[in-house]
């Protein structure tokens, strides 16, 4: 009993609160539960009925060049004459010889391959690989499919593939142009902040995410990430009050009220850390983290018996968090 007495002390509380900072942190989607993403969906423009694709958490990927993969058509080239071309093979001379139904088939080719180069830019499955993104988003710039700011969403799409290529001078440019486009659309925003947390740039992402927030208070997910933000550099104040309001916006994620409450354990609050890691508990009572977050916070309070509870609970959904128990890999939870 001692053993066990010893392992929920207030410094084994400290250990648990060091090491899962370090490793377990950001695992959000252990035991099913969904992960807190930086997904965000872009409108697509007027005249479209195609939505762009939604951009995930930016980061680089593998360079690829040369033709279409195996399984991926080139694309059709929409040069400004393709219709002029078509129907100058019918050898129409003036109105009086104008063969309509040949002027019909030019057209509908040529919307045929106006709607395959959309959908290769929008690449809304996301198996379009990305230099057919990139050629096919840069035809309906130079082409000028869409006109004034209703490129935006060309340019994001484009931009994520560049970062998926690892071009990120190319990404950001096209996120800059997204941006001068629509200046006061608060995604655009928040997309561009993810891209310079990928860089690392917390300053100018720290600056996006400000922007976005105040073009529009209640995007979730700017609020979600710039408390993560926060939270790297220290600002547990500023953090803590972005949790409280994405959990005033959208009460229901599991994932949110464990981080919430690892904010609070790390401003030494624990009544406040047991409080919200119990409502994470409840809403899915099978995530680790909140278990573990919690005992540690009972840890903090002294009350060895909950502590121990929590941490046995999380350690059984969750072995991999054993490791931030104690030093002693025989038996970490001591004999109970």
């Amino acid at each position: 009993m001692e053993t066990l007495r010893r392992l929920v002390s207030l410094q084994l509380s400290v250990l648990l609160l060091v090491g899962v900072a370090a490793g377990a942190q950001d695992d959000t989607n252990q035991n099913g539960q969904a992960p807190v993403t930086a997904a965000t969906e872009i409108t697509a423009p007027r005249g479209s009925s195609q939505a762009p694709a939604a951009p995930d958490v930016l980061t680089p990927g593998i360079t690829v060049t040369g033709s279409a993969p195996a399984g991926q058509q080139d694309l059709p080239k929409l040069p400004p004459d393709r219709f002029t071309d078509c129907y100058a093979t019918h050898n129409t001379s003036g109105p009086d010889t104008m063969d309509y139904i040949a002027m019909t088939i030019c057209e509908s080719q040529l919307e045929a391959d106006r709607r395959i180069v959309i959908d290769k830019c929008i690449n809304r499955d996301g198996k379009t690989a990305p230099p057919i993104v990139i050629q096919a988003c840069t035809e309906l710039l130079e082409q000028k499919i869409f006109i004034g700011s209703d490129r935006f969403y060309i340019y994001v799409n484009r931009a994520e593939a560049y970062v998926a290529q690892g071009d990120r001078a190319q990404a950001l440019d096209d996120y800059n142009e997204a941006v001068k486009l629509a200046p006061h659309n608060a995604k655009l925003y928040f997309n561009r902040a993810v891209f310079y947390l990928a860089q690392p740039d917390a300053d100018a992402a720290m600056r996006d995410f400000d922007t976005a927030l105040r073009l529009n208070p209640k995007l979730v997910p700017a609020l979600l990430q710039r408390a993560k933000l926060h939270k790297t550099q220290a600002d547990l104040s500023a953090a803590r009050a972005d949790y409280a309001e994405a959990l005033r916006l959208e009460p229901k994620t599991a994932a949110v009220w464990s981080e919430a409450g690892y904010v609070c354990l790390l401003q030494h609050d624990y009544e406040s850390a047991i409080k919200d890691e119990a409502e994470a508990i409840r809403l899915d009572p099978k995530l680790a983290r909140a278990y573990f977050f919690r005992g540690a916070a009972f840890g903090g309070l002294g009350d060895s018996s909950k502590a121990h509870s929590d941490i046995v609970a999380a350690v059984h959904l969750d072995p991999s968090l054993q490791r931030f128990v104690t030093g002693n890999s025989q038996n970490p939870l001591g004999e109970h």
